[in-house]
């Protein structure tokens, strides 16, 4: 059995997390938040397949306010469950949206910071100082009107959207990462605030993984003790993105670290509620499972010797129980044994298993978001016609991003990224840097492929 950590209990809504209380399961529409019919027939989906937070969008002051006619409909039809508002860049949506939702969520790498540019800023100690000041004086009011609502706040980190000052001054590091959190956590606990969730998610696992333990290790440290959310930001679609998102998630949850958790994936949000269910169930029997993994690993090689019911379930249990392993490197190689299944079957999941630890790639690796309201286009037809065309490319990274939330600063651990930049329009990236803008969507997966191409000529090509 996991020891879990415990944290303090957390209330949002009819709902209570942390502390005692199970593992909670959520899930993020993809409608857009203007569209209430849209917006309330998905979170049934989602709420009916077993999520206990929705979370929406709100990418302005209209969608805040939009948000307490999608509470009231789905009220009075009795979903109760509470609704999360999702905010960035506008620190002035975040107070609107606290009015009408259980939770809001922002984002400390543009709650106050401005957008980054991924340029190196020097700040003297007093000039940083003087950046926190303005970040206490936009949470200030926000906070009031949380408590006078009694609602909570997720301050979530993701790993592509680090502001450039956080960046000049602790780099692209687990450091920087918890930095971010702690500077906002530090406000909200001086207020005596304490409807409180934490997330640092990636689309790395292993600087995903490596992040929130040094957060709890912090916090910690600091006596602060707040529930956690656990995801792998970006997993992509079908069984890598959900080996990918097993493999990070799990190696969390089988150290007793989560609370809540989103598996997410490029599909329709309701499907990451099974996946999410599965991985809170496995998690017990993982904890025993890596135990004996650990004590087989001989050779640099991890043995695994598994059953389960079904195809789908075994992969996950292969990588909540290799996940920590492979990502502390305790092994770089993977045997995974079993008479239900055929050989080759068992040989591709070792080698999915490695690529979601970053240890060996065997394929092209897909960065893809699951969508939202800010998402313009259409996702998983993009990534199926991209996945068709570059499948051959292994060991290539091209991310797939709906917006520009974490699209450029996720792209610095893509080759490629493909990022929606408004309405039928994307602008491709090499890396950070943005090469191609505002292209019509029609024509940007043929761009996106002849700059691969391209590139790939002009490094491929002999020289003279």
């Amino acid at each position: 059995m996991s020891t879990r950590r415990i944290s303090t209990e957390v209330r949002i809504g009819n709902l209570r997390l942390g502390g005692n209380n199970p593992i909670r399961i959520q899930s993020m529409a993809t409608v857009d938040t203007n569209d209430t019919e849209g917006c309330v027939a998905q979170a049934k989906r989602i709420i009916d397949a077993g999520g206990e937070l929705v979370r929406f969008t709100t990418q302005g002051t209209r969608e805040a306010e939009n948000m307490k006619n999608i509470s009231a409909r789905l009220k009075a039809d009795g979903y109760t469950q509470p609704l999360v508002a999702d905010v960035h860049f506008t620190a002035h949506t975040a107070d609107v949206a606290a009015q009408y939702c259980e939770k809001v969520r922002i984002n400390p790498g543009n709650y106050v910071d401005p957008g980054r540019t991924f340029k190196h800023l020097e700040y003297t100690d007093k000039e940083y100082a003087d950046e926190l000041k303005k970040i206490e004086a936009k949470l200030l009011p926000f906070i009031q009107i949380c408590k006078a609502h009694h609602t909570a706040v997720r301050i979530g980190v993701n790993h592509g959207s680090l502001s450039d000052r956080i960046m000049s001054r602790y780099g692209d590091t687990p450091e920087g990462i918890v930095e971010s959190c702690m500077e906002f956590l530090r406000i909200f606990r001086r207020e005596n605030f304490n409807d409180v969730v934490i997330s640092i998610k990636a689309s790395n696992t292993v600087v995903m993984v490596q992040t929130v333990r040094l957060l709890v290790k912090t916090m910690d440290g600091e006596d602060m003790h707040y529930p956690l959310h656990l995801g792998v930001t970006e997993a992509g679609e079908g069984e890598d993105g959900r080996i990918k998102s097993a493999l990070g998630i799990g190696a969390l949850l089988t150290e007793g670290i989560g609370d809540t958790i989103r598996v997410s994936l490029s599909e329709e949000p309701e499907c990451e509620i099974p996946v999410a269910r599965k991985l809170v169930e496995l998690t017990d029997e993982c904890t025993e499972l890596r135990k004996v993994a650990e004590r087989s690993i001989k050779d640099d090689t991890i043995t695994l010797e598994l059953d389960a019911p079904d195809w789908d379930t075994f992969q996950l249990k292969a990588a909540m129980t290799a996940g920590a392993l492979l990502i502390d490197r305790k092994a770089t190689k993977l045997s995974i044994v079993n008479s239900q299944f055929p050989t080759d079957k068992l040989h591709a999941l070792s080698d999915a298993l490695l690529q979601a630890a970053r240890i060996k790639f065997t394929k092209t690796e897909y960065i893809s978001c699951p969508g939202c309201g800010r998402t313009l286009y259409n996702l998983q037809d993009t990534i199926a016609r991209i996945k068709a065309a570059t499948a051959h490319l292994v060991g290539l990274k091209i991310g797939i991003m709906g917006c520009i939330v974490n699209g450029p600063g996720e792209m610095a651990d893509a080759d490629y990224g493909y990022v929606g930049a408004g309405r039928g329009k994307i602008s491709l990236y090499r890396r950070k840097e943005c090469v191609l803008k505002n292209i019509p969507e029609e024509e940007a997966v043929e761009r996106l492929l002849e700059l691969i191409e391209s590139d790939t000529r002009h490094t491929s090509s002999p020289t003279t």
